[in-house]
């Protein structure tokens, strides 16, 4: 698992969450936090209603989107490729 540093601290992160309480006020943090989900819903279900639309026009077209077989034919390929270079030879950790 790898994690990705955001270079901002806990204190960082809690003086903020701290001026948005002092600004909206703890009442209306759950509203905003409800509207902030509900418009991240609208663009997943958006990005997905697009990614839709190109597959089926990809498909009406008999164009091959799916290049994962390709991809993963060409990493087998070299794969071999290495294993037949290297033979009987084995690594040690």
């Amino acid at each position: 698992m790898n994690i990705i540093p955001l270079f901002i601290s806990g204190a960082e992160i809690a003086f903020i969450l701290f001026i948005l309480v002092m600004v909206f006020g703890a009442d209306k943090i759950p509203d905003i936090a409800r509207g902030m989900g509900k418009g991240m819903k609208m663009l997943r279900n958006a990005s997905n209603d697009i990614k839709t639309e190109i597959q089926k026009s990809a498909d009406k077209q008999g164009i091959d989107t799916d290049i994962s077989k390709d991809v993963r034919g060409e990493i087998d390929k070299v794969k071999e490729d290495i294993d037949e270079i290297t033979g009987s030879v084995k690594r040690r950790f």
